[in-house]
C-alpha cells in the first residue's frame, strides 16, 4: 500500500526557540554574561539601529546609533562620577566602526574641551581645542596633534598664526606679542624661530611695551630676504 505523509501542523519546538534566540528588531533589555546590558534594536543577533549600552565594570553609558554590533552614526558617551554618582558627558558626536569619527565634542577630565573633526578616535581634520590654562588652538589636526595651518591664542592675548607639525610651530608664521606691541614674522622649526623680522606693532596701546623701540633697519628688498629664508627652510625639509 502507498505511504501517505501528512504535513506537520507545526515545526519542532527547537526551530521556534532558535528563531527567538536570533535577536532582530526592537527588544527589551538584554544582559550579557559579564553584566553589561543593552536596550534597543537588533539585526541578525547584532546591535543595529538605535540603542543604549551600559558597561557594568565602569558604569559608562552609550546612547545612539549602532551598525552590525559597533557604535556607528551619531551618539553620546558618558561616564559615571564615582563621587557624585552622576553621569558626566565625555563625547557627543559621530562614530565610525566603534571609534570617534566625523564631527564631535570631547570633554577631558581636566576641564579641557575639543570640538571638531575626528578619524579613528583621534583628532584629525579641522578643530578647536580649549586648554585648561585658557589657551585656544584652532586649525588643522593630524593624529591627535596640531598639524598644518592654525592659530594659537594665549591667555595674555598673544597669538601665533602659521604652520604646525607634530604639535609644534613649524614653517612660516607670525607671532603677535600684543602685550609688548611687537610682531615677529619668520620661519619656525620644532617650536623655535630660526629667522624672521621683528617690528613694533601698536606700541602705544600695548600694556607692557619694551623700554626702547626697535631701531629701524633699511632693507632694499625685505620681502626678498624673507623669501630666501623660506626657501632655506624648504630645502632643510627635503
Amino acid at each position: 500500500m502507498p505511504v501517505i505523509k501528512y504535513p506537520r501542523l507545526r515545526d519542532p519546538l527547537f526551530y521556534e526557540w532558535d528563531r527567538k534566540a536570533q535577536k532582530c528588531g526592537l527588544r527589551h533589555t538584554i544582559y550579557a554574561v559579564n553584566g553589561d546590558q543593552y536596550t534597543g534594536e537588533w539585526l541578525d543577533n547584532l546591535k543595529h539601529g538605535k540603542g543604549t549600552q551600559i558597561w557594568k565594570t565602569t558604569g559608562a553609558i552609550y546612547s545612539g546609533d549602532w551598525k552590525f554590533g559597533k557604535r556607528d552614526g551619531y551618539g553620546s558617551y558618558s561616564i559615571l562620577d564615582p563621587v557624585t554618582k552622576e553621569y558626566k558627558r565625555v563625547y557627543t558626536g559621530w562614530w565610525e566602526n566603534d571609534h570617534r569619527g566625523g564631527r564631535g565634542v570631547f570633554f577631558y577630565p581636566n576641564g579641557e574641551c575639543y570640538e571638531g573633526e575626528w578619524s579613528g578616535g583621534l583628532r584629525s581634520g579641522w578643530g578647536k581645542m580649549q586648554y585648561k590654562d585658557g589657551s585656544v588652538y584652532e586649525g588643522q589636526w593630524l593624529a591627535d596633534q596640531p598639524n598644518g595651518k592654525g592659530v594659537l591664542r594665549l591667555p595674555n592675548g598673544n597669538r601665533y598664526e602659521g604652520g604646525w607639525k607634530d604639535g609644534k610651530k613649524h614653517g612660516p608664521g607670525k607671532y603677535l606679542y600684543l602685550d609688548k606691541g611687537q610682531q615677529l614674522e619668520g620661519v619656525w622649526v620644532a617650536d623655535i624661530p630660526k629667522c624672521g623680522v621683528l617690528v613694533d606693532f601698536g606700541r602705544d596701546n600695548a600694556p607692557a611695551p619694551p623700554q626702547y623701540p626697535l631701531p629701524e633697519i633699511e632693507l632694499h628688498d625685505p620681502a626678498g630676504v624673507l623669501a630666501e629664508a623660506r626657501a632655506m627652510f624648504d630645502d632643510s625639509d627635503n
